[in-house]
């Protein structure tokens, strides 16, 4: 009988074993068979698909008895395999963040617009296309990350330049940037503490729950987007308001747990000996929560300080 597991990434890398070989299943430390769940928004940002990121170092790598068979010459992924491939990505991601955002101001503001909603769009489809069909193609992978990157770099120059408009002080932009940046450090840093040590329990029931959140905080934007083209700020929810700061926290708070689901994931991956190919739709998942998270701390920010400002 084959390992099961809820995790699409696993089922797949478990689904390409032959189909004589035993597969009797692992023990996961203190819960069960796993899966991760990957939908959020694509930031605007209506990304559906699980998450899995990774734990730290030390966490086995080698494969379980009856763990999925190697072909010939693939190697078992590793922990390196998917921080290094993570790191790629991120590295594209912030590339073409930097281009479009210097290209705002005092460039092309309308160039940058145009590139963030290309960026919105395409990236929504394409990752889409990337989480259903589970693309470990690295080129697809990288070119979902640039597309991001216009839409980082654009909303965050849209952002800037608002708060700038505001508050009268030219380097208020720059610093919302930062602070962001590092807001979304820290909180990865927090929830990959939190999960190591296991003080987050990432269990089935907890899946459930932070992919019910995600699916409504995406059906909740969707909403408000449609309302907007009616009545000016849609429903109010990304507005600088009491109800956009509230809104804005909850956020945030989704898209931290939404990575908790990626160490479990990429945990689980590395305990199953996968094929390192699959390394690729790891960082891919990582990215996703990233960018998500960078993009709910950032407009919490703005809202934050654009009511003070007022």
């Amino acid at each position: 009988m084959r390992m099961r597991s809820s995790n699409p990434v696993l089922k797949r890398a478990l689904q390409q074993a032959p189909a004589g070989a035993p597969h009797q299943g692992y023990g996961q430390q203190g819960y069960g068979q796993p899966g991760y769940g990957q939908p959020y928004p694509q930031q605007g940002y209506g990304q559906q698909y699980p998450q899995q990121g990774y734990p730290q170092q030390g966490y086995p790598q080698q494969g379980y008895p009856g763990g999925p068979a190697q072909g010939a010459g693939e190697q078992r992924m590793t922990i390196d395999d998917v921080v290094v491939r993570t790191g790629m990505t991120l590295g594209v991601v912030a590339l073409f963040a930097v281009v479009n955002y210097f290209l705002f101001d005092p460039f092309a503001p309308g160039l940058t617009l145009g590139l963030m909603i290309v960026g919105a769009l395409g990236g929504l489809v394409l990752g889409l296309v990337i989480a259903f069909k589970q693309i470990t193609n690295p080129v697809a992978i990288l070119a979902y990350a640039a597309l991001e990157g216009l839409l980082v770099g654009g909303l965050s120059a849209l952002l800037a330049s608002s708060l700038e408009a505001t508050t009268g002080d030219a380097g208020a932009g720059g610093a919302l940037v930062t602070q962001a940046v590092l807001g979304t450090v820290m909180v990865f840093a927090v929830m990959l503490a939190l999960y190591k040590f296991r003080i987050i329990k990432v269990t089935d029931g907890f899946m459930k729950v932070v992919m019910y959140a995600t699916m409504g905080a995406a059906a909740l934007m969707l909403v408000n987007f449609v309302a907007s083209f009616f009545v000016s700020g849609g429903i109010g929810i990304r507005e600088p308001s009491p109800l956009g700061l509230i809104v804005g926290l909850v956020f945030v708070v989704i898209a931290a747990c939404t990575l908790a689901l990626e160490f479990r994931g990429i945990e689980e991956g590395l305990n199953a000996g996968i094929p390192n190919k699959f390394a690729w739709q790891f960082a891919f998942g990582l990215t996703v929560s990233l960018v998500w998270l960078y993009i709910e701390i950032l407009r919490l920010l703005w809202i934050i300080k654009t009511i003070f400002a007022d």
